[in-house]
């Protein structure tokens, strides 16, 4: 059974707070941010502003799955991740 709108809405954001206040995370945040992302951006209900949001996100965590240093990878996005946490919750 799919997760609904706002509960996806919510888990990225939990992950994406915890990438950002602990500086670490798994593989398996990673492929969760790019499945939700991805079905976010294919949702009719999604503003079409967050779409870009979304679209970095999936990015981020494609990108994070296959780094060699994960740590060091969420690190260098610690600014974004506090950006895009209040872009989702001015458009959601």
């Amino acid at each position: 059974m799919p997760i609904q709108y706002h509960d996806q809405v919510s888990l990225l954001k939990d992950i994406l707070s915890e990438h950002q206040s602990e500086c670490c995370g798994t593989v398996a945040e990673c492929e969760q941010l790019e499945r939700v992302s991805k079905s976010l951006m294919a949702n009719s209900n999604t503003d079409q502003n967050v779409k870009g949001v979304l679209e970095n996100i999936y990015y981020y965590g494609q990108s994070g799955k296959n780094s060699s240093s994960l740590d060091n990878h969420i690190e260098s996005h610690n600014n974004q991740l506090s950006q895009w946490i209040q872009d989702i919750d001015s458009y959601s």
